[in-house]
């Protein structure tokens, strides 16, 4: 992709903090696959992948780690699932330092809420699974819930579950709503494995964001589901991307959103200047091979150092 070659150096400067990140693991003790694209998967490899990547962030001395969702395959047996979560969880705990989870589709199709969330040690409230941290004083990390409207995840009779069925009622006429058939450009994110950050979340990300701005903090947003249509796929998008956006590009203190999901991996700066970067999956490494990357925060910038699968890449802030 050579996301580098257009940006300005960073070289020199003294980093205010590292941190790991590493997506779509999807570990399952099952046999290798493809996507519904015909893409390899190498379920029982991911976790291999993970296990490097622990190693090599205790040897850097990150300061913490992000991991953006879908750490188990939603095709791993149910009676394997927690004990799939439970495996996941204690190579993460390897990590000499803080784990920030986000979860995805494929976390939601293994356990319910209130199972996983505590496992992945999310701030209890009212099972979501939003919230923010500030790693040094110069810089707030804000997690999105995805799924918080969502058809998976939660009970069949929560609110938020019936929110979802009825949304893509009105908006997928296929039976099978993970089918994009007949939906055509942005519209074809509107399947059942997408999800939609609900009202209460969009007044507590106005609130972290005019706080941030009042401590002259810069933000980078964290969120399974890709934000920006210029990165990602149609079918990978959040539901309601452009209303969180449209939220987001009221305050300059957002400089980066980062997410996962769309297995390849993309890049785009909308015009408000936000830099959007989808990392690529674990999954999807062929043996012997990686997907993950430690990233340098700078006050103006930052800096992905990727292996062999996530390409290495400069970001220079437009709106400092």
């Amino acid at each position: 992709m050579g996301y580098a070659e257009e940006l300005i150096t960073l070289e020199g400067e003294e980093p205010l903090a590292s941190f790991g990140v590493i997506t779509d693991v999807q570990y399952a003790d099952i046999p290798d696959g493809v996507s519904f694209l015909g893409v390899p998967r190498y379920y029982r490899h991911s976790i291999n992948v993970l296990q490097r990547a622990v190693k090599k962030w205790n040897k850097e001395k990150v300061d913490f780690v992000i991991n953006f969702g879908d750490m188990v395959d939603g095709y791993c047996p149910k009676d394997q699932s927690l004990a799939a979560v439970k495996d996941i969880v204690n190579e993460f705990s390897l990590f000499n330092g803080p784990v920030y989870h986000l979860i995805g589709n494929h976390c939601l199709y293994n356990l319910p809420r209130d199972t996983l969330l505590p496992m992945l040690n999310i701030p209890p409230s009212d099972l979501h699974a939003y919230y923010d941290f500030s790693p040094v004083p110069e810089y707030r990390f804000v997690v999105l819930d995805g799924y918080d409207i969502s058809g998976i995840g939660w009970p069949e009779d929560h609110p938020n579950a019936v929110k979802a069925v009825d949304f893509l009622l009105e908006r997928n006429p296929n039976s099978d709503k993970n089918s994009p058939n007949g939906l055509l450009g942005r519209d074809r994110r509107f399947l059942m494995f997408n999800g939609a950050v609900g009202k209460e979340q969009l007044e507590w990300l106005d609130g972290v964001l005019q706080d941030a701005t009042s401590l002259n903090q810069k933000v980078v947003i964290c969120s399974h589901l890709p934000l920006d249509p210029n990165a990602s796929s149609n079918e990978a998008l959040l539901w309601n991307y452009n209303e969180v956006m449209d939220l987001i590009h009221r305050y300059d203190c957002v400089k980066v959103c980062l997410s996962g999901h769309d297995h390849k991996g993309g890049y785009s700066v909308d015009s408000h200047g936000v830099h959007h970067r989808i990392l690529e999956a674990a999954l999807e490494c062929p043996p012997g091979t990686n997907a993950f990357g430690h990233i340098d925060l700078y006050p103006n910038g930052l800096l992905l150092s990727g292996t062999d699968r996530m390409e290495t890449q400069e970001i220079v802030y437009s709106r400092c």
